[in-house]
């Protein structure tokens, strides 16, 4: 069950291992787009990413006994890292379980917080997470879900939570979807705070797999081309509880080209001097869109995180600058 209650327990519980990240008004896009931009700072939390909040909230909530034995996990990198990071702060073992695509500055950063690391065959997250789930129930340790655990959604939830005590109630809220666990988290507690304002869900346009199930009504497996997004990228579990959740309190969906995530990425740079990855791109230039179709509004992008390496920001800045 994911509530507001849940959420609040979960901001206790993970305060003194994450950052409360700015809220940052942006006045050159504002100035551009002719409406209040704001922009969350997940990209200046600790590990470089949200992916902490829910992380820590798992791994923290764990009992003595289920901690000595350690926690497994799968992850395209963000996830990996947060985990491998509440693993090391408690003391205990942690495997990790990456598509072999995984972006090599995640791996070595999962590396250097002394995981074990296990890459799957392939580019599809989902692929990584079905093995990572087979081995820990052949072991009999905790699995920690990316996005499928509402102990994930809570902690996420928590920047929709300082999102609210940080600034006036704002007319959308963006949030760049992967598996859901993200938008789940801040929706549960936007919707019941403020039921008025706007959440809007933004998928990268080659790799979007809950917008596909959500216009099929049911979890679905569509065709994914490469992508700069990759914190967002892969498919869904069959039985993942984001999917109803998202299909009940996510109000609008958005899909973003991959010059429009790259061009994002670079405003952050020129505007801010702030290094985010593709995925906060993806919110970035979706809020954005709705800035330009709705002026005079306040609308807040999750810039969900930094941790993108040479190649792939080398690659974003060429596009954006063509």
């Amino acid at each position: 069950m994911i509530d507001p209650t849940t959420i609040d327990e979960a901001a206790t519980r993970i305060e003194p291992h994450v950052r409360r990240t700015p809220l940052m008004t942006s006045d050159p896009l504002s100035d551009r787009h002719g409406t209040d931009i704001a922009i969350k700072c997940e990209h200046l939390q600790r590990t470089g990413s949200f992916k902490v909040r829910g992380s820590a909230n798992v791994v923290h909530s764990l009992s003595p006994d289920l901690a000595a034995e350690g926690v497994i996990t799968a992850s395209s990198g963000n996830h990996g890292i947060g985990v491998a990071t509440a693993a090391a702060s408690r003391g205990f073992a942690c495997t990790i379980y990456l598509p072999e695509a995984a972006a090599p500055s995640k791996i070595a950063q999962i590396r250097r917080l002394g995981a074990e690391i296990v890459l799957v065959e392939g580019t599809d997250t989902s692929l990584a997470e079905m093995a990572a789930r087979r081995a820990a129930e052949e072991r009999g340790i905790t699995y920690v879900s990316p996005y499928n655990d509402p102990r994930i959604i809570a902690g996420q939830g928590t920047i929709g939570k300082e999102i609210l005590e940080d600034g006036a109630a704002p007319d959308a809220v963006v949030v760049s979807v992967g598996g859901g666990g993200l938008i789940s988290g801040i929706a549960t507690w936007i919707k019941a705070s403020s039921p008025s304002t706007l959440v809007i869900g933004a998928s990268a346009a080659n790799d979007r797999a809950m917008a596909a199930s959500i216009d099929a009504g049911e979890i679905i497996t569509p065709h994914f081309e490469p992508t700069f997004s990759d914190g967002t990228a892969g498919g869904l579990e069959d039985d993942t509880i984001t999917f109803d959740i998202c299909r009940a309190l996510v109000d609008r969906w958005v899909d973003i080209s991959e010059l429009e995530i790259a061009r994002a990425v670079a405003s952050m740079v020129d505007d801010h001097h702030h290094l985010v990855e593709g995925a906060a791109g993806v919110a970035l230039a979706a809020a954005v869109h709705f800035a330009d179709t709705n002026p005079g509004t306040r609308v807040v992008a999750v810039s969900c995180g930094a941790n993108v390496g040479a190649t792939s920001l080398e690659a974003m800045l060429a596009m954006a600058n063509r």
